[in-house]
C-alpha cells in the first residue's frame, strides 16, 4: 500500500516496487517470468532504446498485438521515456487500425505475429511510420522486440515527467464513425490511484496474485494489469480470453484478484469444469464494461463465493466512477453500478446541465483529476463533451435518495455489445456503399449473452434484391466482426422526424418493451 504514495507519475511504478519488492514476481505470461527488479530494469532498457531512436518527448509508440507482458514493458518504458504507448484494437478491420496508426501519428509500432501481415501491408501507405518491431520474434525484416530491448543501456534515464505528459492513448468509437484518440496523462492515473484506493476495491497486497485477461486496448484490460504493478502484486497475464484456461489459470496461480465482462462470466459459470475447479483463492472478482442480468450476478456470486465489485467508468474518465460494493450486492441494488468513489463527483442533470433530484431521469456528468486531458487533436469534440469541468458521459440515469446509481439508456445512439462500444453511424456507413441499399438504421436489441447485439434494418431501392447474408458479408470488409450485425431487417421506409433525423427509440422500442431499463 506505501508504494502507491509513492508514485507520482507512471514511469516510478517499476522504480518504486523494484526498490520495495525486488524479488517479488511481478509479471507471468506462459513461461516466461520476471521479477520487479527485472522489470525495472528491462523497462528502462525500452526507455533507452525509444531514447536511442530520436523520438520527440510525447511521440506516439503504437502496440498491435495481443495480450502480452510485454505490453507493460513497452508503456512503462515509454513512460520513462516522456512517451505514449497507443494502444490499437486489434479486432478492428484494416481501414480502421490504418486511420488509427495515421491520426496518432505512430512512428514506431510494436506488433505482434498476427499482424505482421497487416502492419507490413500499411506501412507501405504509412509514410511517417518508418520502425516496426516484431513481439513475438521471427520476421525477417524487422528486429524482434526482446533482442532489441537487450541491447540497450540498463541504466534510468530519470527524465522528468510533468502531470500534463500524456502517458497512454487509447480510442473510442467515433458517433460519426472515426474513433477518437482519448489522452490520458500522469495526473490522471496518480489521481485514478488514490481514487481507486478510496473505494477500496483498488487496494491489491503486495504479493497477491492479478490475473489481467481482459484486451490491453481496452482501459479496464490495461488498468488491471497497472493497479497490480503499482502495488507490488503479480501480474499474471493471459494471451486472450479463453474461458478453460481462466478457471485452470486461476487454480494454478491461486488467483486473488480478477475483472471479466458479464459476457466472460456467463460462459464461466457454464463451462464444464467450473464445478471441479478450487476458486477459493479469488478475494475480490470486479466486472464492468456493460449491465449485468440480475439471475447472473447471483447466480456468479454463488460460484465464485469472493467479494463482488461492480465498476462503471469510461476511457475518458480512467476507468473511474461508481463502484457497487461488496455488501450493496443486495435486492433492488443489484440493478445499480453503485455510488460513486469518495472524491469523485458525479451528478444527473437536465439538458440544460441543471442538478436533478433523486429518481428523475438525465445524463450522468462526472468532475474529477481522472477525467481526460482531451481527444487528441480534436478540440471541438473536446468541448463538445466537456461543460463547466464536467466531462458529459452521454448515459442517460437516475440516483436514489442514498447515492446510487442507475444507468437507464443511452442518450448517445452507442451500443454496448460483450463490453464492446459500437455506434449506429459506423456500421450505417458501411451499410451504405451496398449498392441494393438506400437507406440504413442500425439499433441495439437485447441478447442474452452479449447484454445487446447489433441489428440493422434496410430499405433497399427500387428493384433491387438483397438478403441478410449479403448485407453481412458487404459490411464486413469494411469494420471489426464484433460490429457487424447479427441480424437485418427489411423494411419500405424508416421514421424520421421533420428534420429527417432516424427515429431510432421508435425502432428499439419494439424490442425492448417490457423491460426495466432499454440497456441489457
Amino acid at each position: 500500500m506505501f508504494a502507491l504514495n509513492e508514485i507520482n507519475c507512471l514511469a516510478d511504478v517499476p522504480r518504486v516496487n523494484a526498490r520495495h519488492y525486488p524479488a517479488i514476481v511481478a509479471q507471468i505470461f506462459g513461461e516466461r517470468t520476471q521479477t520487479y527488479a527485472e522489470f525495472d530494469r528491462r523497462t528502462n532498457q525500452v526507455a533507452q532504446g525509444l531514447l536511442s531512436l530520436g523520438l520527440r518527448p510525447q511521440s506516439r509508440i503504437g502496440y498491435l498485438g495481443r495480450n502480452s507482458e510485454l505490453y507493460f514493458e513497452l508503456l512503462f518504458g515509454a513512460a520513462k521515456a516522456g512517451m505514449v504507448v497507443v494502444g490499437v484494437n486489434w479486432r478492428l478491420a484494416a481501414p480502421e487500425i490504418e486511420y488509427i496508426l495515421e491520426d496518432a501519428e505512430v512512428s514506431l509500432l510494436c506488433v505482434g505475429a498476427d499482424y505482421y501481415a497487416l502492419a507490413a501491408e500499411l506501412a507501405v501507405r504509412l509514410p511517417g511510420l518508418h520502425t516496426l518491431l516484431a513481439m513475438d520474434g521471427e520476421h525477417t525484416h524487422w528486429l524482434a522486440f526482446e533482442i532489441w530491448r537487450n541491447a540497450q543501456a540498463k541504466a534510468d534515464p530519470m527524465l522528468p515527467a510533468a502531470p500534463d505528459d500524456d502517458v497512454l492513448q487509447l480510442y473510442t468509437s467515433g458517433t460519426t464513425g472515426h474513433p477518437k484518440g482519448v489522452q490520458l496523462t500522469n495526473a490522471n492515473y496518480r489521481a485514478l490511484f488514490a481514487a481507486g484506493e478510496a473505494a477500496r476495491w483498488g487496494v491489491f497486497e503486495a504479493g497477491g496474485v492479478a490475473l489481467t485477461c481482459m484486451p490491453l486496448f481496452h482501459v479496464a484490460g490495461a488498468n488491471m494489469g497497472i493497479f497490480a504493478l503499482a502495488q507490488g502484486a503479480t501480474n499474471v497475464v493471459m494471451r486472450e480470453i479463453d474461458p478453460g484456461l481462466i478457471l485452470e489459470f486461476i487454480v494454478r496461480y491461486r488467483v486473488n484478484y480478477a475483472l471479466f465482462v458479464p459476457a466472460v462470466i456467463l460462459v464461466l459459470t457454464q463451462h464444464p469444469t467450473i464445478k471441479d475447479c478450487d476458486l477459493s483463492s479469488l478475494r475480490k472478482l470486479f466486472y464492468g464494461a456493460s449491465p449485468i442480468a440480475e439471475d447472473l450476478l447471483k447466480t456468479a456470486q454463488a460460484v465464485f463465493g469472493c467479494e463482488f465489485y461492480g465498476l462503471y467508468g469510461l476511457t475518458e474518465t480512467s476507468g473511474a466512477g461508481t463502484c457497487l460494493m461488496p455488501e450493496a450486492h443486495l435486492g433492488s441494488r443489484l440493478r445499480s453500478c453503485g455510488q460513486a468513489y469518495p472524491g469523485i463527483d458525479i451528478a444527473v442533470v437536465d439538458a440544460d446541465g441543471r442538478e436533478l433530484p433523486p429518481g428523475e431521469v438525465g445524463e450522468l456528468v462526472v468532475r474529477h483529476g481522472t477525467v481526460m486531458k482531451g481527444y487528441w487533436k480534436r478540440p471541438d469534440a473536446t468541448r463538445e463533451v466537456m461543460r463547466d469541468g464536467w466531462f458529459r458521459t452521454g448515459d442517460a440515469g437516475y440516483r436514489d435518495g442514498d447515492g446510487f446509481f442507475y444507468i437507464h439508456d443511452r442518450l448517445k445512439d452507442m451500443i454496448v455489445s460483450g463490453g464492446e462500444n459500437v455506434y449506429p453511424a459506423e456500421v450505417e456507413n458501411a451499410i451504405f456503399g451496398h449498392p441494393a441499399v438506400a437507406d440504413v438504421a442500425v439499433i441495439g436489441v437485447p441478447d442474452e449473452r452479449w447484454g445487446e447485439a447489433v441489428k440493422a434494418i434496410v430499405v433497399l431501392k427500387a428493384d433491387a434484391r438483397a438478403d441478410s447474408a449479403d448485407i453481412i458479408d458487404f459490411a464486413r470488409t469494411r469494420i471489426a466482426g464484433y460490429k457487424l450485425p447479427k441480424s437485418v431487417d427489411f423494411v419500405a421506409a424508416l421514421p424520421r422526424n421533420p428534420s429527417g433525423k432516424i427515429l431510432r427509440r421508435e425502432l428499439r422500442e419494439p424490442f425492448w418493451r417490457g423491460r426495466a431499463r432499454n440497456v441489457n
